[in-house]
């Protein structure tokens, strides 16, 4: 073959190598793979009897009519007052019965779409989707090095998440870009995830006028008609525990759910600080503050998707500090999923998340001893299932990868056990006879692929392999993983004139909108 064989020249004279690259190219292309929806085929763990939930639910009951929670917003208490409940100032107590009648209003579960129908994903009942971590000013970057967060590396964080198929959200702020000045950071970020991926994605929450650009962007990129019939994003809104839901979150939560768009009403709870020192009295209280918020949604939008949600950390009480990965949240996780069943709500949790400084043993240890709970108790939307490090502080792009894996392993674990191929087990079984093997038998050669998860992020290797092989750690791996799939991303299609309208719209905003926060 001569070398005009092999090339081809353009008509501007460039020339395109064809050939054997060509085949290289096809050989090693990795097709972007999109898990459906978990669905939970394993029991789900109940740490509660029947009589136990209903005493929790009665203590936040109590909690409700008794003691009430602020609702520090003016149109709120008057929307309250409006429902019948008793408002004092800006604190509001409701009957048991006004608040479970507003709650039945909330859907069992939601569709939530993404920009490719392969992405849209089911939320509620026994469905499981997981979302990356959120919101942390920090990174652990490609070489390793903790610095602040800056666009390019959010862009990063949502091509990964698009990439990765066991997570079925794009997310919003992995990282907090501090490049972009604060007032105008929600639009480059709602921009980011809708043009990095076409998974569903989060808005932004930390103002009304945040809200109502996410909303206005989603209808550019999916149009307007499609947005009011379709939730395509599920937004977080913190309570601030303990009993206050603020002017802030509830402006967003408004904004939401007139737009039918999902909403995680979610106290933060950091059990001993922001709630009694006590497993099942800070679960009485996060049950009140969730479903105090669900109930309000449910006055703006009846019918408006809502999640019942949690951040959950039990505090040291020698330091003060936030803990990560201790029995009680897993046992608050239980709590939580059981009576998210008796409301018949979709529930949120946070799935690997980890104190530790580094991608090391105490970082594995606590997010898989929560991201196991987590999993077992039923949680229908996992927040922070890749890449939360620090307590939050930082996002780890070896840790989003490794956890990713994890994440995988987890969806294989709650799969049903295939029995199909018992028979044919027995037969090989009886082929191969006392002190054989099984590695060249058909039924082997036939399933070798697909009979156990085979992790790539994990070494079985021998140590003299290992070490002939760079004896790398699995932060090191997890770090050379991220880079190569950075390198093979490819952005998914948008319509040209979508983007320049969406970019139009920034540019607007832009103008409008004041460099800094007042």
């Amino acid at each position: 073959m001569t070398v005009q064989d092999n090339q081809q020249t353009s008509d501007k004279g460039r020339v395109v190598r064809r050939g054997r690259e060509q085949r290289r190219r096809i050989r090693t292309a990795t097709p972007v793979i999109h898990m459906p929806t978990l669905v939970h085929e394993t029991p789900l763990y109940e740490i509660l009897d029947s009589e136990g939930v209903e005493l929790i639910h009665d203590a936040s009951m109590r909690i409700l009519e008794d003691v009430g929670i602020d609702f520090r917003d003016a149109e709120a208490l008057d929307i309250w007052k409006n429902a019948g409940a008793d408002v004092s100032g800006q604190r509001v107590r409701m009957d048991r019965d006004l608040l479970m009648g507003l709650i039945s209003l909330a859907p069992e579960s939601y569709t939530l779409h993404g920009r490719d129908p392969q992405c849209t994903v089911s939320v509620g009942g026994r469905n499981t989707i997981f979302a990356p971590t959120y919101g942390s000013p920090y990174v652990v970057d490609l070489d390793n090095q903790r610095r602040y967060g800056t666009l390019v590396d959010l862009n990063n964080f949502h091509k990964l998440a698009y990439l990765l198929p066991s997570l079925h959200v794009t997310g919003a702020i992995t990282c907090e870009p501090v490049d972009v000045p604060v007032s105008r950071r929600h639009l480059h970020v709602t921009y980011s995830a809708l043009k990095h991926s076409t998974k569903p994605f989060m808005g932004a929450t930390t103002a009304r006028e945040r809200a109502e650009d996410t909303v206005a962007m989603a209808s550019i990129a999916f149009g307007e008609d499609y947005l009011k019939a379709h939730t395509v994003m599920t937004s977080v809104l913190n309570c601030n525990s303990p009993l206050v839901w603020d002017a802030t979150m509830l402006d967003a939560l408004k904004v939401y759910a007139r737009n039918n768009q999902a909403v995680l009403c979610s106290p933060f709870v950091m059990a001993g600080a922001s709630s009694p020192a006590s497993t099942a009295g800070s679960v009485a209280q996060l049950n009140a503050e969730a479903l105090a918020g669900i109930a309000f949604g449910q006055l703006i939008q009846s019918g408006s998707p809502m999640v019942y949600g949690h951040y959950l950390a039990t505090v040291s009480m020698k330091s003060g500090a936030p803990m990560a990965g201790t029995p009680e949240i897993s046992q608050m996780n239980f709590m939580t999923g059981q009576l998210a069943r008796r409301y018949r709500l979709p529930w949120r949790s946070s799935g690997m998340v980890a104190g530790s400084k580094l991608n090391d043993a105490q970082s594995a240890y606590e997010s898989n001893m929560t991201m196991s709970a987590v999993l077992l108790s039923g949680a229908n939307y996992v927040f922070h299932a890749a890449g939360w490090n620090e307590a939050g502080l930082s996002a780890s792009f070896s840790k989003f990868m490794l956890d990713a894996e994890q994440v995988a392993m987890f969806c294989k674990l709650a799969a049903p056990v295939d029995l199909s191929d018992l028979d044919e087990c027995v037969e090989t079984i009886r082929e191969v006879g006392p002190g054989g093997h099984f590695l060249g038998t058909k039924h082997t050669l036939k399933n070798f692929e697909t009979a156990f998860f085979m992790p790539e992020l994990l070494d079985n290797n021998s140590y003299e392999q290992w070490l002939a092989e760079g004896a790398e750690d699995a932060n090191t791996r997890g770090l050379k993983a991220a880079r190569a799939a950075l390198d093979r991303y490819e952005q998914p299609a948008m319509d040209p004139a979508v983007d320049e309208a969406l970019r139009d719209f920034i540019a607007r905003r832009e103008r409008e909108l004041p460099e800094t926060v007042g």
